[in-house]
């Protein structure tokens, strides 16, 4: 099985982890948007892809070849951090080591196959772009500085990973600086030629929602002919979705990506307070509803790999019949059957990618 997982951070550390127990022909499309911590700084210092996001998925992938002590060891390297108070503080080895490989070949792709040829991965690692991205979003309900709500309605305009992941609000909507970001030519050819394709969980707004503003990238999701798969999150992130139910996960996603299409929205079961809302939502979306465990034992908002494996195999090869989209048009469709206006159907491009 071909499988591709869109993400970034954490939560796809989590798919991948899971992905791994069912196929060793993975391959990680990588958010490159990260302003913070140690890429933050080697992306402003050095001018080049933030790294964070792209060594936690070879991390999750390493040892796939051979997991012996020397991949271990690679692995255990590669996520080291530096302590004190010098230059170096802070910065993970596998970062400094990927800005000396990007460096030395001058090419993001070839640098990440190198480090997957080291950490004993089967599978790729790839950006999401060539070019490092930047987050703007439209965020409402900032306090003025005399602590009132008098412009509680009014939008501010936030930019950067960090900055929209922590201010206090309700993001409307969110965009990429540039507006219309290169994509990286091996990720879409792995969208076309996958067989699954996940897409979730993780930082809604920073880590999800940008995998569908590159236009050449949506472009082969929407056209691909793999399984589409959402993993939801097991409760929403403060400072982005706070107070977000599953199904609001979906009507934003609906919102920035109308002709979206999707086969199985995975949740967990103790998550979701309301089922049939978010069957109804991800009708939207022509998909079924996968209710099933999979957060971790312990009571963390954390996925389980097993669990999460056993779902995505579940939603990999469950052949149910296609839904067509429910006649509640999800929001942002202009169609009357919940899609995108037939005569205009690149109007989501229209609008974000002027």
């Amino acid at each position: 099985m071909r499988a591709v997982a869109l993400g970034g951070g954490h939560g796809l550390h989590a798919t991948l982890s899971a992905l791994r127990r069912l196929t060793d022909d993975i391959t990680a499309v990588v958010v490159v948007a990260d302003d913070g911590g140690s890429s933050g700084r080697i992306r402003r210092e050095l001018d080049m892809l933030p790294l964070g996001d792209l060594r936690m998925a070879l991390g999750a992938l390493a040892g796939q070849q051979d997991p012996g002590p020397v991949n271990t060891l690679w692995q255990r390297l590669f996520e080291h951090r530096f302590g004190g108070h010098g230059a170096l503080a802070g910065h993970a080895v596998g970062n400094l080591v990927l800005a000396g490989l990007l460096e030395v070949l001058d090419d993001p792709v070839a640098a990440l196959d190198q480090a997957c040829h080291v950490l004993g991965v089967r599978g790729r690692v790839l950006p999401m772009s060539p070019q490092p991205v930047d987050i703007e979003a439209d965020v409402t309900g900032i306090r003025g500085p005399a602590g009132g709500d008098q412009d509680r309605d009014v939008a501010h305009r936030i930019r950067g990973q960090v900055a929209v992941a922590t201010t206090p609000g309700k993001v409307q909507q969110v965009r990429l600086d540039p507006r219309r970001p290169k994509a990286c030519p091996e990720a879409c050819d792995a969208l076309r030629a996958a067989d699954l394709i996940t897409l979730g969980p993780g930082s809604w707004f920073s880590s999800v929602l940008p995998h569908l503003l590159v236009p050449e990238q949506f472009t082969a999701l929407v056209e691909s002919e793999a399984r589409k798969v959402l993993v939801l999150n097991l409760a929403p992130q403060p400072g982005e979705t706070g107070g977000f139910s599953p199904e609001q996960h979906l009507e934003v996603l609906a919102a920035h990506a109308p002709r979206l299409r999707l086969d199985v929205v995975v949740a967990d079961e103790g998550a979701v307070p309301e089922p049939d809302r978010l069957r109804r939502g991800a009708e939207a979306f022509g998909a079924e509803t996968l209710l099933t465990t999979v957060g971790a034992t312990d009571g963390s908002p954390r996925h389980d790999p097993e669990a999460l494996a056993e779902a995505l195999a579940t939603a990999a090869h469950h052949r149910a019949p296609r839904r067509e989209p429910s006649g509640t048009a999800a929001p942002g469709s202009a169609g009357a059957d919940g899609g995108p206006d037939p005569a205009r159907p690149h109007q989501e491009e229209d609008r974000r990618w002027p």
